[in-house]
């Protein structure tokens, strides 16, 4: 069973050096994958808060930055444990997705089948 999806939720890496509070944009709905090269190969499912919707709340500067191309998307993980803890979109550069696994109280198989967005054909690369 999810946990209420309107309340601040916690937010650790696995070693819990890295905590975040989320506040989601809608709830566990905007749950989904994407199989962009990168994504595919992290295999975390996201869901969207607005930028003002995640705070660090300990662990700031063990967070490590991965961005690569446009340099829009930005993806950030615990130094220590190398857990994916959110990334700023490039899909919409005003909102973050977090990863699921990282919210307390949440298994992501209780989300059952989540969508998947084709981030290989990704609409910014396109004309």
């Amino acid at each position: 069973m999810l946990p209420e999806p309107s309340r601040p939720h916690r937010a650790t890496c696995h070693c819990g050096a890295v905590e975040l509070s989320v506040e989601l944009s809608d709830g566990f709905a905007t749950a989904r994958r994407c199989d962009c090269s990168f994504c595919r190969r992290r295999g975390a499912i996201a869901v969207s808060a607005p930028l003002d919707g995640v705070r660090i709340v300990k662990g700031a500067d063990n967070l490590a930055l991965y961005a690569w191309g446009t340099g829009t998307a930005q993806h950030w993980f615990c130094k220590t444990c190398g857990i994916y803890t959110h990334h700023r979109r490039r899909s919409n550069p005003n909102e973050y997705g977090v990863n699921v696994a990282c919210l307390d109280g949440v298994n992501p198989r209780d989300l059952g089948e989540v969508p998947w967005t084709d981030g290989v054909n990704h609409p910014s690369d396109r004309a």
